[in-house]
C-alpha cells in the first residue's frame, strides 16, 4: 500500500507508485468486465465536490464507488461556495467527519492542497487549471494496454500547453517516455513544472511545428483549444491553433501504428477531425472508461484496499 496521504499530483508518487497505480487500473478493469468486481470499498464513503461541472469525472468517480460497494455523495458550488460561503479549513474539517474520501475538481491548485492540509481523510485531486492528475494516469493505462508499454515510447501533444500537459510533463519524471508538445508561442506550460521536470530527468521538448512534433509519434494527443475558464478567447485561440489540429494529414506524419487519444469533450472540427477521432487508430473510448478504473485504484490505495 501507498506510505501517502493524498493524490494531488503525479508529481507527488514515486515511479513505484505511478507504476503500481497503472497496473492495478489494468486489473480492476480486467475484474470489472469479468464480472468479478469485489465490494472493497463497502460501508465507504466519498464527498464529490465540484466547482467545475464534468460528464466524465462525475460519472467515472460515483460508478467507481458504487461498483467497489461504497457510496458517492455529489456536492455542487451552489451547495457549498467554498472558500466564499465557508473557509476551506472549515468546510475541510467537517466533511471529514462524514465522509471516507474527498474528491474536488477545481480551479486553483491552492484550493486543493489547502483541502487536503485541514482534512483527516484522503483528498484526491480530479482537476485543477494547473493539473489534471486521474486523467493523465488513465491515458498512460491507456497507451500501456494498447502498446504494452509507455517506457521508450513518443508522446505528441497537439495544442495548449494546459493542466492536462502538466501532468504529462509530471508523468515524465516516473516513467521513461519522451513527451514533446507542439504549441504556439505563448502558449507553453507552466514553467515551473517544465523547469522541475526537466531538472528530474523528464524528456520535454517543445516545438512550435505540429509536423514537426508528430513526426514518428507513437502517440498523438490533443485537446479544446480554450479550455473551461478560457472560452472568452474561443475565436482568437481556433485561429492561432488551426494548423495544430490533428487531421488525416498529421496523423501521417507519425508511427503507422500510432494511437490517438483525447481527453474529451472534443470539439469536432476543430481540434481533431471526425476521421481521425473515429478511426481504428483512436482510442479516445477506451481512454474515457479507463478513468474510472484508475480512479478506483488511486482510491483504494488511499483506502489502504
Amino acid at each position: 500500500m501507498w506510505d501517502r496521504k493524498h493524490f494531488l499530483s503525479i508529481y507527488d508518487l514515486t515511479a513505484d507508485d505511478a507504476k503500481k497505480l497503472v497496473e492495478r487500473g489494468i486489473a480492476l478493469k480486467e475484474d470489472h468486465h469479468a464480472g468479478r468486481l469485489q465490494p472493497l470499498l463497502e460501508g465507504k464513503s466519498m464527498a464529490m465536490v465540484f466547482r467545475k461541472p464534468s460528464l466524465r469525472t462525475r460519472m467515472s468517480f460515483e460508478m467507481g464507488m458504487i461498483g467497489l460497494g461504497g457510496h458517492a455523495l455529489y456536492v455542487s458550488d451552489e451547495e457549498i461556495k467554498l472558500g466564499r460561503r465557508e473557509a476551506v479549513c472549515d468546510v475541510s474539517r467537517v466533511v471529514s467527519r462524514y465522509v471516507d474520501v474527498i474528491m474536488i475538481r477545481t480551479f486553483a491548485q491552492t484550493e486543493v492542497e489547502d483541502l487536503a492540509k485541514y482534512a483527516s481523510v484522503p483528498v484526491i485531486n480530479a482537476l485543477t487549471d494547473l493539473y489534471h492528475p486521474c486523467q493523465v494516469m488513465g491515458d498512460i493505462m491507456t497507451v500501456v494496454e494498447h502498446k504494452g508499454r509507455i517506457d521508450g515510447l513518443k508522446v505528441a501533444f497537439l495544442g495548449d500547453g494546459n493542466n492536462v500537459v502538466n501532468s504529462w510533463i509530471n508523468a515524465a519524471t516516473k516513467f521513461d517516455f519522451k513527451f514533446v508538445l507542439g504549441t504556439a508561442k505563448g502558449y507553453e506550460p507552466d514553467p515551473m513544472v517544465l523547469e522541475r521536470g526537466k531538472a528530474d530527468g523528464a524528456k520535454v521538448e517543445i516545438v512550435y511545428d505540429a509536423h514537426e512534433a508528430a513526426r514518428d509519434a507513437d502517440v498523438l494527443y490533443t485537446d479544446v483549444w480554450a479550455s473551461m475558464g478560457a472560452e472568452a478567447e474561443a475565436e482568437e485561440r481556433k485561429a492561432t491553433f488551426k494548423p495544430f489540429q490533428v487531421n488525416d494529414e498529421l496523423l501521417a506524419a507519425a508511427k503507422p501504428d500510432a494511437i490517438v487519444l483525447h481527453c474529451l469533450p472534443a470539439h469536432r472540427g476543430d481540434e481533431i477531425t471526425d476521421s481521425v477521432m473515429d478511426s481504428d487508430q483512436s482510442v479516445v473510448y477506451d481512454e474515457a472508461e479507463n478513468r474510472m478504473h484508475i480512479q478506483r485504484a488511486v482510491t483504494l490505495e488511499l483506502l489502504g484496499k
